[in-house]
Parts: C-alpha cells; structure tokens; sequence
C-alpha cells in the first residue's frame, strides 16, 4: 500500500518507448494485460527519433547526392547539382521521423495502451512514480518491463556542446560541415562518417583500435576501407583522443599516435565511442533489482532480472546495443508474463552496418564456429557473378555462407554489399530453421535478383557452383 497517495493500478508497466518498450507494450496488450507505458521524452526513443532511423535517412540523402554527381557510367549527367541540407533535415525530420513516431503513438492507443509523460522512480517491486515538474503519480502494478535504453558516452577532454557533439547532435546539424572529426570508427562512426562525406564533407576518423568496425572481419572491413579511401576519408587507427577545444568558428582537436601529440582543426568533432545504459537516477535500489557491470542489470532467460516481477531488456541488459535484439526481448518478456513457454534464443541475431558497402553478418563466423569445436567451410560467392548487381553497377562484395561439413547445416553468413541488410534475413532464417545448404540451393530464387547470391553461395557450399 502506498501511504499518502492514491496509486493507480496497472498489470504490466512498461518504463520506455523505444523499439523495446513500445513493442512489448503492445505485445503485453494483446496478451491481454492492463498496460501503462512511461516515456520521459519522446515516443520511439532514440532508435526512431535520433538513431537508426533519422541516421539511414542521411544516409539515403547521401547516396541520392553522390548519384546525381556521379552517373556517368550509365549515360547521365547533371550540371549544378545543388543540395539543399536544411530541406534534406526537413524530410528527416517530419516525413520520417515524425511520421515514424506518430504511427507508433497510434498503435500504443489502438492497443489501449495508457501513455504517461514523465520520469518513472520506484518506490518499491510493485510501486513506481512518475514525476514531471509540476506533479507526480503513483503506480501499482504485478509486473515491470524496464526498456529505458541508452546514451552516448561522454568522454574527458570532450564536454559536449555547440562544437564537440554526440551522435544525437551530429544528426541535427544545421549544415554539412566544411571539416568534420569523428572520434570512434564503430557502427555509428562509421555510419555517420560515411554519411557526412557523401554529403561533401572532408572527414577523419580517430580511432583507438587497430582497424574500424571491429566486430566485423577483416575482408568485409576492407571494402569499407577503400570506399572511405575513394571519397578521401582520412582514418588514422592507434588515435588516442585527448582533447577538444572549441573556438568562434570550430573546433581544435588534440590526440595522441605512437606517443606523439597532434591536432586537426575541424568545425565540429563528433564523438561516437560507446553508449552507457540508463540504469540510473530511478531508484532500482528501492525495488530490490541488481545492477551489474557497467550499469548494465542481469536477466534469466526471459528477461526477468533478480526481481520475478521485474524483467529488463534491451540496451540496459548484455549483448550488442541493437534495437531489433530489444523488440525481440520485447516480446519474450511480454510473453513470459503472460504465463507462456519462451526463453531468449540469440542464435540468429544478425548485425549490420550500413556504410558503403553495407556489411551485415548473422550466426557465427568460420572461425567462431571453429574456436566451438565444428567442423565448417566457408563459401564466398562474389557480387560480381550476379546479373541484378552488375545492372546496379555495385559489384563489390560477397556472400558467404558458413557450413557444417558433415551435413551442410547452416551456421552462419556474412553478406558485404549492395542490399546485405535486406538479404542477411533469408540466411537468418535457415539458421532458426535449422536448414542445410541443399534447402536454400533448391529453393528457388527470383532472377534477376540479389537474393540469388545466397543460392550461389549455398550451391558453392554443395560443391556444385553454376555461377563460379
């Protein structure tokens, strides 16, 4: 019982509305449940207002910029091709964004699921408030999801503001820069580096590391190399970043290789190292609930953390940041408290990246699959034997398709080209089915089409290539 104020009843609260939270809202809802969701800033949390989506939008704008310049090879060309960066933030922003994060709000209501704005605080396992600056309101309910995602990491020398910008101001800029760093060559570096040199700025990638985008091998790595190369990005591994100091125009950044300091000058540094969970400042202490490492809180199974009645997903929990990965465990939680047989099962998570080319890459790779005692091949079809690709003039790339060789169980892919993050999900689902090489390779694939890269590679896998 709560003493001193009159606390509304709910089944199930949701703390959050990014592609976790609203997604097990509206799973809970049609499970039947009484569902509140709390969000503190904005429907769709970061992944659809300043992350996944606002950043491929840029992306998209990119690639349209630098076709209208360079389509020579397929007999067009344009003189004065102009860009108008604050009609392409406009688009962004309302037919997008908004439009994105709208129809979110409509579905939360279309399922009867009860939105509240403010900043959620337990009071206890079965209690929460939710605080805005003028008033606060008390919830009681038998079970919470927590999906309150993530934020950039701020790091020493680097105090954000109008010059020295996260992920969130790098989406929001006002206009392309003359001169851009970006300290952190991962996914979101990368992308956003990409991104902003299609759009005609001179870009340099600090990275601490030996090579950008780790979490992806080396071959797939390469391709991204030589396309930064082409559009004169400047990545210079072993960086480490030591300080940034705005001035009335830009910005001048101090970093350190081999031990010897250097500076660049840029109008703005965008820093992209890593994101830290939002576990704090809402009073999980007060629930009972365990924080871990890193501030990130253990989960069983399904979601559940030391708590029963309080299960955890997305950023907040272990695994690569990935909205798809927090909307999967979304409904994984939402199922187990509706009393249902699931459990998590990361086997087919895939991953992409969407740089020029797009790299993308589920289950395990041919040596991880090793290192777990199989024994595998690895089948490597190139983009250059498929009709569909050289018609897009986008040759570069590859599929390959990573097998058991006792029986030609799919184990894992890694897609680098044109199309990877669509194509990934065909192998994605072989590996939950757990098919063999011989099902993609007699399933029949539509010609011309990228898809049929898959078949190659499968067909490579049996020893009988048509293409290769």
């Amino acid at each position: 019982m709560v003493v001193g104020d009159f606390a509304i009843e709910t089944d199930t609260i949701v703390i959050g509305s990014g592609p976790g939270g609203y997604v097990a809202a509206i799973r809970a809802a049609q499970l039947g449940q009484k569902v509140t969701i709390v969000e503190r800033e904005f429907i769709g949390g970061v992944c659809l207002n300043v992350g996944c989506i606002p950043s491929k939008a840029l992306i998209s704008a990119g690639h349209h910029y630098q076709d209208a310049q360079h389509s020579e090879v397929f007999g067009v060309t344009a003189d004065n091709v102009k860009l108008d960066f604050a009609k392409t933030q406009e688009w962004k922003d309302t037919k997008v964004v908004k439009t994105l994060t709208t129809g979110v709000e409509m579905l939360l209501k279309k399922n009867k699921v009860e939105i509240v704005r403010g900043e959620a605080f337990f009071v206890d396992d079965h209690n929460l408030r939710v605080m805005t600056e003028t008033a606060s309101q008390t919830y009681s309910f038998n079970n919470a999801i927590i999906a309150t995602g993530s934020r950039p990491i701020e790091i020493k020398g680097f105090k954000f503001g109008k010059r020295i910008i996260d992920s969130t101001g790098g989406l929001n800029l006002k206009e392309v820069p003359k001169k851009l760093v970006v300290i952190g060559g991962g996914y979101i570096g990368s992308e956003l580096a990409g991104a902003y040199a299609n759009l005609g700025a001179e870009v340099t990638i600090l990275e601490g590391s030996p090579s950008i985008l780790p979490n992806f091998e080396k071959d797939m790595v390469k391709l991204v190399l030589n396309n930064f190369k082409s559009k004169g990005v400047e990545i210079v591994t072993g960086a480490m970043a030591k300080e940034a100091v705005e001035t009335e125009n830009g910005v001048t950044v101090k970093y350190d290789v081999d031990g010897k300091e250097q500076s660049i000058d840029a109008d703005y540094v965008m820093v992209t190292v890593g994101r830290r969970p939002n576990t704090d400042d809402m009073g999980l202490e007060q629930a009972g609930v365990e924080i871990g490492e890193r501030g990130l809180l253990p989960v069983d199974n399904q979601s559940r953390t030391n708590v029963p009645n309080i299960y955890a997903i997305g950023d907040i929990v272990a695994g690569l940041a990935l909205a798809h990965k927090a909307s999967y465990e979304a409904k994984i939680a939402a199922e187990a408290i509706a009393g249902k047989k699931v459990a998590v099962d990361y086997v087919a998570i895939p991953a992409v990246c969407f740089t020029d080319p797009e790299l993308a890459t589920v289950g395990l790779t041919e040596k991880e699959a090793k290192e777990q005692g199989m024994d595998v091949k690895a089948s490597k079809f190139p983009l250059a034997g498929n009709g569909r690709a050289l018609s897009l003039n986008a040759t570069e790339g590859f599929v390959r398709l990573v097998t058991r060789k006792e029986d030609g169980l799919v184990v894992g892919a890694q897609i680098a080209g044109v199309g990877a993050s669509d194509m990934i999900a065909e192998v994605g689902l072989a590996i939950e089915a757990g098919m063999v090489a011989e099902d993609i390779a007699l399933t029949i694939h539509a010609h011309p089409s990228l898809a049929e890269t898959v078949m190659d590679a499968s067909e490579l896998a049996l020893g009988m290539p048509i293409h290769i």
